[in-house]
């Protein structure tokens, strides 16, 4: 199994319900996210996927939560905007992205601190 990985990052504020305290204030992360890309199988040229596709498509998903309230956004459902429920949005609307044969979506980690991430891993 080969896995790609692409990093990003983008600006937003959120507010979380239900959760601690100081956390349901209003306030904002300058988040890191690392989108991993798996497949069996390289293609003709050597390579699982071309990583310029990859971040063209990460970054067309980051474009829209840069610089946003993401509580504002329709992106989540009835969740919060926490950084789980963002991790899971970008494995989810990425991998609907890709359409390499063999080549999917293994997981998308969201980090909000140096310190604190959440990574979804797609079934």
């Amino acid at each position: 199994m080969y896995e790609l990985k692409v990093v990003s990052r983008f600006a937003a504020a959120h507010q979380l319900r239900m959760v601690a305290e100081k956390c349901e204030n209003l306030h904002g992360h300058n988040w890191r996210v690392e989108a991993y890309i798996a497949g069996k199988e390289l293609n003709k040229a050597g390579v699982l996927m071309d990583f310029g596709e990859i971040k063209v498509h990460l970054r067309e998903i980051i474009e829209s939560l840069d610089h946003k309230y993401l509580n504002e956004l329709n992106l989540f459902g009835d969740g919060n905007p926490s950084s789980e429920n963002i991790a899971r949005y970008i494995a989810e609307v990425l991998n609907a992205k890709i359409t390499t044969p063999g080549v999917r979506v293994s997981r998308v980690g969201v980090w909000e601190s140096d310190d604190s991430c959440a990574t979804y891993t797609m079934p």
